[in-house]
């Protein structure tokens, strides 16, 4: 068997101090970051600083976005095009004002999945109502599947396009796009998504002013009615080019308010937890605190037992967290000597392999 003592040292060889680099060898290196789902743009700016983006950071971008993105896509052509057929198909069980068959299912079925119902095309018979039924409520799992991945992250995309224009008349580089979109980052999707709205009504009420012929007021109206998705029906896309129009138009617009409204709850939700982590952070500590941060029970607070307490006030972690976490330290630490080496990890893995062959043996025939 080998000898355990050569695999007898640290897990983490490098000082922690909070700095970028470290020393080894009499040579200072840059640190290397690991990124995280949750902040793609902040690495890609990273990147950015060390001179260009790496093949690395592409690769992991397709891996865990992309797909998501990917998936949302194919979702929504399904749901149009299965959409599409079924009510060109029952074409004739809709009544209302017609213009291309084509053209008319594929808006019928946008207009079903993001609620608005205009109802200047309407199901008449029994097949085109549970038709109708069927879809809306699909429509509707679909829109918060955007909602929660394609939309938010397209958002993201363009955070530091918002930096940059907010701050022209600041020289900022990529470390400084960081700072400030981890700073205020739900405040800049916020004004991204007041861009796109403002974009859109625009957009929307010129266009039914030319095509459709509408005077300013009722263009504007309808835009209104229809980014909220109250949908009237008294105003609406008529007209063939109208309608192919409104097929993306209806759904971008509908998402973006939804967006517009689940930023402002973000916003409020972050402004509440800063000043609760404000509060934790100015009150002035008692001898209860100590007790409680004191997880050993040593009669001493270590640095990482005050950030686990002060986290766990800060309703960042819970109790619960925290005894799974020392569970498993607990388990991995085979010597009982308080701390993980390569020998602690090497014998615990050796132990699960072992009871996972015998787990397998007593469930293998005889």
């Amino acid at each position: 068997m080998e000898n355990l003592s050569d695999v007898n040292e640290a897990l983490l060889k490098r000082s922690l101090d909070p700095s970028l680099e470290y020393r080894q060898n009499g040579v200072f290196k840059r640190r290397r970051f690991c990124r995280t789902r949750s902040a793609p743009l902040v690495d890609y700016l990273r990147a950015e600083v060390n001179g260009s983006v790496s093949n690395q950071y592409s690769e992991s971008l397709d891996y865990t976005l992309r797909p998501s993105l990917k998936k949302v896509a194919a979702y929504l052509s399904i749901y149009l095009g299965v959409g599409t057929i079924c009510f060109y198909a029952i074409r004739y069980q809709i009544s209302g004002k017609k213009t291309n068959p084509i053209v008319d299912a594929l808006y019928f079925c946008m207009v079903t999945m993001t609620t608005v119902g205009y109802g200047d095309l309407v199901p008449k018979s029994s097949l085109a109502k549970l038709l109708a039924c069927a879809f809306v409520f699909s429509g509707m799992a679909l829109g918060g599947l955007i909602l929660s991945n394609g939309a938010d992250y397209l958002v993201e995309k363009q955070e530091a396009l918002v930096v940059r224009a907010l701050h022209m008349r600041k020289k900022m580089g990529p470390s400084d796009i960081i700072k400030e979109i981890d700073a205020h980052k739900t405040g800049y999707k916020l004004v991204l998504v007041l861009v796109f709205l403002a974009i859109l009504f625009i957009s929307g009420t010129i266009f039914l002013n030319l095509v459709e012929g509408l005077d300013f007021i009722d263009a504007f109206y309808c835009v209104c009615v229809t980014i909220s998705t109250l949908g009237y029906g008294d105003r609406s896309f008529s007209t063939e080019g109208g309608r192919i129009f409104a097929v993306l138009w209806i759904l971008t617009s509908t998402i973006s308010l939804g967006l517009f409204f689940l930023y402002i709850a973000e916003l409020n939700t972050e402004k509440r937890r800063k000043a609760l982590v404000k509060r934790v952070l100015n009150r002035p500590l008692t001898n209860v605190d100590l007790e409680a941060a004191d997880i050993d029970e040593d009669g001493t607070v270590g640095a990482a037992e005050f950030v686990l307490y002060k986290l766990k006030e800060m309703g960042k972690i819970t109790q619960e967290d925290i005894s799974l976490v020392l569970e498993e330290f607990q388990v991995l630490d085979i010597d009982q000597s308080g701390t993980l080496s390569l020998s602690d990890i090497t014998l615990a893995q050796s132990s699960a392999t072992q009871v996972a062959l015998q787990t397998s043996d007593k469930k293998a025939p005889p």
